[in-house]
């Protein structure tokens, strides 16, 4: 699944880059477009110019050819005007009589002269039009060549950037594609094997459907048989039935009662503080009943205050009878939730103690406000109070409403229906929400009206501290009410949730007399289930057992301990085999004395009497002749060997007997032997216990590992669904660029050479113009 999101991943991103590449590729398109057109169009108008130029330089040789031919035409005449001039001087009679002559023929000469000064003052006049016009021309030619340029860079930067981009993306997509081809065909391995197991686990299936069909059909015979009624069919029946103990409900109902309860001790100090804050303010403003006497409304309004703590307090105490009613045994919900009825008289107590007092905090803000002392500021602050005091009560009575509807199950259940239990706790959390919000109004008025009356010139220190007082008790207030309201409406669910528990088969209690039949037939359960139980000497406890099975759970995690508990039981073990081998001994030594006074005796043929007397007293004192050589023996250590092993040895001074160095022989090899194998029992012990444990470990682990086989396989078809589809769109997707890749560089090209045409033509304009220049010059 990893894989196939990274894939998908990667396969958005392609898609988006493609969408963004093919985006820019439509701007690319239409650049190229335009800038074909702007070609086109430069293109007509260099061949315009051309011809106008054209036109012009053959104007231009015209006009020279003509200067110079007026030009010899001057000298002519300049030549012949000194001949002329000349003769003149030779005969003068000749020069009056030709004068008339070369007047008119001056004339005639001096208006083509004219003539022709104008014709080449126009002629220049053109030619320095045409000139700066080529100029312009040639200018703007330059700018838009330098521009062309410019874009060209900017599309070839382009599009390398985007060749480089594509080669990268099609070569993650080869190394994608290669990774992907291995990990389908290790899927399409693993997918094998997963199918031969499937095959398996179907037939294991089968053989469990046939195996459990036939247990169904004797369990259902046995059942017609032995069971005579069933009681879970009738509501009325099955609501005295023992439902199942839900303890873990029982030890979080009793945590967030808990929690209540320390909430609601928060609140009710904070109202007490509050109440008695406000009967010292009622004493000192805006009268102080130090200097002057308080008015008989304020006074009978601090009597009301004064009597606060019989009605706050039983709220507390309410609630406390309520968190001990809950406990891990009994079975809480609304129809046994008895003390639940008391809170909410007291509730109601502390309500109609807030209606007692509601008129009187009204008519001591109303004097307030009449007094001389107050201002416009101050009393506006004082209607906001009057009506924040009104939403109080009014919240207080719907808290007080909605918590006598969930006391109706326990005394009248007809009185509120199951169905409605959900509404019920909404409407208290949406209640306690607004009792925060009020609560925050009035801490915000009340700091309003404490700075207001700070500025008072008769405001004395008392009042002031008072005010300060107040501030504290009712920011404490908002704090406890915000508190209550976010914890009921984050445990809103499991309140709804878990009231509707009940007997097995049912989802409710019908009556609350049923439901107390029920808690007694509960007891009596809990007292039969305990006269049952026998104490065992040699069972382990159950909590011991529970505790053990959980560290051989989690056997990898605690080897420590279970080493050390069956080192301890092993221990016990090799006690008790050491005593058993001891006591075998101490029989087998009784009978081989036994025996070994029975040779005696029949060896002996004198002194027969005494023989058999002492036999007589040797035969029940074995047990003390066996410790008087155990004393022996520690008291004076001798070591020796043999062919059996280490061998101690007593002696006091005297020789024991042979019999004697012999049974303490044999008895040392055989505790000593008995020690081995009982150290070698308990390895083999400890290592079955421990291989155990790592056998249900590993078979924890396999189940897991099959589990997460099959969530592979199904990973594994979504992933070969997925590479196939990915490789159909990369095929698509490498076709789309190729075919891009193709276009931009067709167009590339053909912008090359339209640049490049456009850069020979503005060669030859330079060209031609730098001619022009040059022969305007040397004109």
């Amino acid at each position: 699944m990893a894989a196939a999101a990274e894939l998908q991943g990667k396969y958005q991103k392609l898609a988006q880059e493609y969408s963004k590449l093919r985006a820019q590729n439509q701007v690319l398109k239409k650049g190229v477009v335009d800038e074909q057109a702007n070609s086109a169009s430069l293109k007509e108008q260099l061949k315009m110019k051309d011809q106008s130029l054209r036109k012009l330089q053959q104007e231009m040789d015209s006009l020279t050819f003509r200067n110079q031919q007026l030009a010899k035409r001057v000298e002519l005449l300049q030549d012949e005007l000194a001949l002329s001039e000349a003769r003149g001087k030779k005969n003068k009679k000749s020069a009056e009589s030709s004068s008339q002559l070369s007047q008119e023929q001056k004339s005639v000469f001096n208006e083509d002269l004219q003539k022709k000064i104008e014709e080449n003052e126009r002629l220049h006049i053109l030619f320095f039009e045409a000139d700066e016009q080529h100029k312009r021309l040639e200018a703007e030619l330059r700018t838009r060549l330098e521009v062309l340029e410019t874009d060209a860079a900017q599309h070839q930067t382009v599009v390398d950037s985007l060749t480089r981009k594509y080669t990268d993306a099609i070569e993650k997509l080869q190394n994608d594609k290669t990774k992907l081809e291995i990990k389908s065909q290790t899927l399409e391995r693993e997918a094998k094997d997963c199918r031969l197991r499937t095959e398996e686990c179907q037939q294991q299936l089968k053989n469990l459907q046939a195996a459990l069909g036939s247990r169904l059909e004797e369990s259902l015979c046995i059942i017609n048989e032995k069971v005579p009624f069933n009681d879970t069919r009738s509501r009325r029946y099955n609501a005295l039935n023992v439902p199942l103990h839900n303890r873990r409900y029982q030890l979080k109902l009793r945590d967030l009662a808990g929690q209540a309860l320390a909430f609601v001790q928060e609140l009710v100090t904070a109202l007490l503080n509050f109440h008695t804050y406000t009967e010292q303010k009622v004493q000192i403003f805006p009268i102080d009943s130090a200097t002057d006497t308080v008015s008989p409304l304020n006074q009978k309004f601090s009597q009301y205050l004064h009597e606060n703590a019989s009605y706050v307090r039983p709220l507390e105490e309410g609630m406390l009878h309520l968190f001990e009613s809950i406990t891990e045994d009994t079975v809480t919900v609304l129809e046994t939730a008895v003390k639940l009825k008391v809170f909410s008289e007291h509730l109601a107590s502390y309500l109609g103690f807030l209606r007692k007092i509601l008129p009187y905090q009204l008519k001591s803000l109303e004097e307030e406000c009449e007094s001389s002392l107050c201002t416009a500021a101050l009393r506006a602050r004082n209607m906001e109070l009057q009506r924040d005091m009104k939403r109080l009560t009014a919240v207080f009575e719907k808290l007080h409403t909605y918590v006598s509807l969930l006391v109706l199950p326990s005394t009248k259940p007809e009185g509120l229906l199951r169905t409605n239990y959900n509404l019920v706790f909404t409407n208290i959390a949406a209640s306690l929400h607004g009792f925060h919000d009020i609560l925050k109004d009035i801490s915000k008025h009340y700091s309003q009206k404490a700075a207001l009356e700070q500025d008072v010139p008769t405001a004395t220190q008392k009042l002031i501290t008072t005010n300060d007082c107040i501030l504290s008790s009712v920011a404490a207030l908002t704090n406890g009410a915000g508190k209550i309201a976010s914890f009921f409406s984050n445990n809103l669910d499991h309140f709804t949730v878990s009231l509707s528990y009940g007997p097995k088969g049912g989802t409710e209690f019908i009556s609350p007399l049923s439901a107390e039949c029920m808690l007694q037939y509960k007891k009596k359960a809990v007292a039969y289930m305990k006269s049952l139980k026998k104490p065992c000497a040699a069972s382990v406890p159950y909590e011991e057992a529970l505790a053990n099975r959980r560290v051989l759970l989690s056997s990898t995690e605690s080897r420590e301990g279970l080493a050390q508990q069956v080192q301890q039981s092993l221990e016990k073990i090799a006690r008790l085999e050491q005593e058993k081998e001891h006591w075998m001994l101490e029989a087998q030594l009784a009978k081989i004395k036994l025996e070994k006074e029975n040779q005696k005796l029949k060896d002996s043929l004198s002194g027969h009497l005494t023989e058999t007397i002492q036999e007589h007293s040797v035969l029940p004192n074995v047990a003390e002749q066996k410790k008087e050589t155990t004393e022996k023996s520690l008291r004076e250590p001798i070591r020796s060997t043999s062919l059996i092993g280490m061998l101690t040895l007593t002696t006091d001074n005297e020789k024991t007997p042979d019999v004697e160095s012999r049974e303490d022989l044999i008895k040392n090899h055989y505790m000593a032997r008995i020690a081995e194998l009982t150290s070698h029992l308990q390895l083999a012990d400890s290592k079955s216990v421990h291989f155990h444990a790592e056998c249900r470990a590993l078979a924890k682990r396999l189940s897991l590992a099959e589990k997460s086989k099959e969530s592979l396989t199904e990973e594994l078809k979504l992933a070969s669904q997925n590479i196939s589809r990915l490789q159909d769109e990369l095929m698509t997707t490498k076709r789309s660029y190729e075919d891009q890749l193709s276009m931009m560089s067709d167009h590339l090209c053909s912008m090359n050479e339209t640049l490049t045409k456009q850069r020979e033509e503005i060669d030859t304009l330079k060209m031609t113009s730098k001619g022009n220049s040059k022969k305007n010059k040397n004109r």
